[in-house]
């Protein structure tokens, strides 16, 4: 079976037992407070989710760069230099993202024997019609990828010598030009085998112009017509070269041989092939836009223009990719065309009997065991903030010249890139609406379907990075919030909470729409597994979000009162997998195990969830010039504090009440590398000393040297 995150067993086992270890850790004084008087507990029960999480919460792969980076770069911890770990950590793996050519950004996810830079399954060995010989497999479990070790048996060579398995490969010496190596008949089927991956080492190749060739049950002859090249390498270490064959037009029919020819010009030359195999597409639509607004948050946090100089082009690049490679500027949604990805399911029924459809359904994100492709509703939710983060990036490079940031040709402009994002978002809210259900389809397949099973994730995303139109908005909070109910649903009104911590990520039972290696979802029961009627800890961010922009801070905080009295029980109890532990409803995943319920081990995005009281309460937002601070207090918050803010070179304490908030900066560059300005929208605050009207309907005011406040008022 195969579960949303699946990590490597050793791998789970550490960050499970780190967890463990760092829970028993008391909350260290300089970490942050939440300072809300006759609220301490729920005040006291966020801080301690909050520091469980952090440590373990600096990047990961491509799917948490924009999760994760703001929670771990704002808290101004000096406990084991901390805060300077984490911003050397985040620089360190955005500018080591890998982007291809053509510039995908890679996942960056555990080993597998996938697509290399895409998820780490489905995999050749989970379907009907794909291939693979490895002659060695090292560091991989068999457990994971269920495959058997071969020799070279069966194989021809042409112009070379078989100089035997080892070192973990196939040896073989060119002894001529032109050294060819074919497999044993076979039988692909090229939309199970979009890529074929081959894993070798060589030396003395040159300029060599190596590529596969095929033969077909129609074409059984080895021909220039089917041929595909790729590059040499030159490494005495295994490489991992991944050939899209399925740009080849004759990539069709049934495929009945493969052949590889090294193209080496002359003799001399060794190769070593480890493992030579097809490939789903298991790449994710999402990784650029993730990329690009991880890296827009650690400069906006950070002030590094060093980093912004040299990962610019690389962010432009990013974001130009899903203009052109899903359609998104032509269409104004994500359009994803690529093999498996046609948002269908994997499962079908025909005349009341399950049908497996090897190769449909191949997730695009976070949520890996649904399809939701072709118009894809999700990753156009994502794309839309990429290009609103992208938009203020380079208003901030254009007024600020002297950080001699690179323009030229791959430069956006920002005023397009906001009107393209309107462009988005009224396409994509009149695309992937459902009339019927008042809320978003996930996509819109291939074939025209829509497909809605209460994403609650989803949904709420498109509130908090308002994607939403009001209207929408609306109905989709009286929709979580019980106000109406959806005909159809399985889990409606108070039960779509009943996990506590957060909303069901889905609420309508889900028993046909995955990708086919997930092939018994009926096996497992409602709430049993994450993404049919399980739910995620650190999601519930964004239903807090959610609320708080809807329905304003009294309904947000009495949702956080409840969530800190259910994580008050789980720290009584020991923790989660204590809390969870077979005495009462609900399972953990984790570890490699199917569960209902995200919390710890691989989900990473718990640390989201405590974010609430900085994003939402104290209404903190970085921006290229500064910061804008809003503060929404609910009626029953006297007054709030939060402490230790790292943002760029200051460390900060806010204060606020109904009608004022403070800002005071305990520590401070001597000489700050730009001037930070605090934003306030002019109809709501001014500063204390402030006279007349702001200029443009908001007040800049710059942020004061060590040991001094900033005070704003209520106009």
């Amino acid at each position: 079976m195969f579960h949303r995150m699946f990590l490597s067993l050793l791998t789970i086992q550490v960050l499970g037992l780190g967890l463990l270890a760092h829970a028993q850790e008391p909350v260290p004084d300089d970490f942050p407070q939440f300072i809300v008087p006759g609220h301490e507990p729920e005040m006291d029960a966020m801080r301690r989710m909050m520091w469980l999480h952090y440590p373990p919460g600096g990047p990961k792969a491509t799917l948490w760069d924009e999760w994760l980076s703001t929670p771990t770069l704002w808290p101004a911890v000096e406990t084991k230099n901390a805060w300077r770990y984490m911003r050397e950590q985040w620089s360190a793996a955005l500018t080591g993202r890998v982007m291809d050519p053509e510039g995908y950004v890679a996942t960056h996810q555990h080993t597998s024997i996938a697509h290399q830079l895409g998820w780490p399954f489905p995999f050749w060995a989970q379907g009907t019609g794909g291939w693979g010989w490895h002659f060695s497999l090292p560091g991989i479990d068999r457990a994971w990828h269920g495959t058997e070790e071969r020799t070279q048996e069966g194989w021809a060579l042409m112009n070379g010598s078989d100089a035997g398995i080892q070192d973990q490969a196939w040896n073989i010496a060119l002894d001529a030009p032109f050294t060819a190596a074919t497999a044993p008949a076979l039988n692909i089927d090229p939309f199970n085998a979009p890529f074929l991956q081959l894993r070798w080492r060589a030396t003395g190749l040159g300029n060599a112009k190596p590529y596969v060739e095929w033969t077909t049950q129609e074409h059984p002859e080895f021909a220039p017509e089917r041929r595909f090249y790729f590059p040499p390498i030159e490494s005495a270490d295994v490489q991992y070269t991944m050939i899209p064959v399925y740009k080849h037009p004759e990539w069709k029919g049934v495929i009945t041989q493969l052949r590889i020819q090294f193209g080496n010009e002359a003799p001399g030359g060794k190769v070593g092939i480890q493992s030579f195999f097809t490939n789903y597409d298991t790449r994710h639509n999402i990784n650029n836009p993730n990329f690009v607004r991880g890296c827009a948050n650690y400069f906006l946090w950070t002030g590094d223009i060093n980093f912004l100089r040299g990962q610019i082009n690389r962010m432009r690049t990013a974001l130009r990719y899903v203009m052109k490679e899903f359609h998104a500027e032509q269409e104004g949604l994500v359009l994803t065309t690529w093999v498996g990805h046609e948002g269908r399911s994997g499962l079908e029924f025909v005349d009341g009997k399950k049908v497996i459809r090897s190769g449909e359904g191949i997730g695009n994100n976070y949520w890996d065991l649904l399809p939701m492709g072709y118009k894809d509703c999700y990753a156009t939710i994502q794309y839309y903030d990429a290009l609103r983060s992208m938009a203020e990036v380079e208003r901030a490079i254009a007024a600020h010249p002297e950080w001699d940031v690179p323009l030229g040709v791959l430069a956006m402009t920002p005023d397009l890139l906001e009107t393209h994002a309107a462009f988005v978002k009224q396409t994509g809210n009149r695309v992937f609406w459902n009339g019927t259900t008042g809320r978003f389809y996930c996509a819109i397949d291939a074939d025209a379907v829509g497909h809605d099973y209460g994403f609650t994730f989803l949904n709420l995303e498109a509130i908090y990075y308002d994607f939403a139109t009001p209207e929408h908005a609306a109905s989709i909070m009286d929709w979580m919030c019980s106000d109406r109910i959806v005909d159809g649903d399985t889990s409606t009104g108070a039960d779509i909470y009943h996990w506590r911590f957060g909303p069901r990520a889905t609420t309508k039972r889900n028993k046909d729409y995955y990708f086919w290696a997930w092939s018994a979802p009926e096996s497992i029961p409602w709430g049993g597994q994450v993404q049919d009627g399980g739910a995620v800890v650190g999601f519930s961010y964004y239903d807090l979000m959610a609320r708080l922009k809807v329905r304003g801070p009294d309904n947000a905080a009495a949702r956080l009162s409840e969530i800190a009295k259910w994580y008050d029980e789980v720290c009584a109890a020991g923790g989660y997998r204590a809390y969870y532990n077979g005495t009462r409803e609900g399972t953990l995943q984790g570890g490699g195990t199917a569960g209902g319920l995200g919390a710890d081990q691989e989900f990473f995005e718990s640390l989201l969830l405590p974010q609430i009281l900085f994003d939402g309460f104290l209404g903190f937002t970085p921006t290229a010039t500064g910061f804008t601070l809003n503060p929404a207090l609910p009626a029953a918050w006297p007054e709030y504090t939060v402490t230790r803010i790292r943002f760029q070179d200051s460390v900060l304490s806010i204060h606020a009440t109904k009608d004022t908030f403070e800002i005071t900066v305990l520590e401070s560059a001597t000489i700050p590398a730009k001037p930070a300005l605090v934003t306030v929208d002019a109809s709501m605050w001014k500063p204390a000393e402030a006279a007349g009207a702001a200029p443009d309907g908001h007040w800049d005011v710059a942020l004061p040297m060590k040991g001094e406040a900033l005070r704003f008022v209520r106009p």
